[in-house]
């Protein structure tokens, strides 16, 4: 979810490329619930994913919280991240559009697929055609077990109206480890064009949203059951 350290966003890259991840997302500027949460290293994280990034070879990906930070995040990464809090920033998404960067676009947590698909035209209305939408799961109406209700359905309906590909994110979706799994080999089966999913090296000690990484050991796990479940339904991985 966060860069922490270089030593803990090197390990994690090593393990998912090990596992046939082949894009790292890595936080350095966190939207926090609290103002005393971990709100991320900024600008010094940013260094450690471009690092790991060129010493790797994987694609990077990062949060953009605002439109003076296009330009940093932008010089530091290959795809600009806009979270769900951030879906209806217009002047975000316009600045985001100019930059002629990948955006992945996540959508709110309250946002109708109306207003996700209008979010998206935002960027492309500035002749940025590299638009990626991102299904995290909507507010649910009983949080005594997930996080958030990961809408499946959106899926096949976002692919039916725009010509831009749906990723998933079962890791908010749920909020719950041991259930990103299910949801993600759903999203699979329901169309999704990649999945996102949270691991760290230690979930215990992650200073954002540990409750909802995988181990190492579960990723790895999942990729393999991703790869035999892509070859069932004749899709690419």
């Amino acid at each position: 979810c966060a860069v922490e350290s270089y030593e803990q966003v090197r390990a994690s890259a090593d393990l998912v490329k090990a596992a046939g991840a082949t894009v790292l997302r890595g936080g350095a500027c966190k939207p926090r619930t609290s103002p005393y949460s971990f709100h991320g290293l900024a600008e010094e994280g940013l260094k450690i994913m471009q690092q790991v990034g060129r010493e790797t070879g994987l694609v990077t990906i990062s949060e953009v919280m605002s439109a003076d930070m296009v330009g940093l995040v932008g010089d530091h990464v290959d795809i600009l991240q806009i979270g769900a809090r951030s879906m209806q920033n217009f002047p975000l998404l316009i600045e985001a559009g100019k930059s002629g960067k990948p955006v992945f676009l996540k959508r709110g947590p309250s946002a109708t697929i109306d207003e996700f698909l209008l979010a998206a035209e935002y960027v492309l209305s500035q002749g940025n055609s590299k638009v990626i939408l991102c299904e995290r799961g909507v507010i649910p109406l009983d949080r005594s077990y997930v996080r958030n209700t990961f809408d499946i359905s959106a899926i096949p309906v976002l692919q039916e109206h725009s010509h831009l590909p749906v990723v998933a994110d079962p890791s908010h979706g749920t909020g719950v480890a041991r259930y990103v799994a299910p949801m993600a080999k759903a999203a699979m089966v329901s169309g999704a064009q990649g999945v996102m999913i949270e691991m760290h090296p230690n979930p215990k000690v992650a200073l954002s949203d540990g409750s909802q990484a995988l181990t190492p050991e579960q990723f790895s796990s999942l990729m393999n059951e991703l790869r035999g479940l892509a070859g069932y339904l004749g899709v690419k991985m």
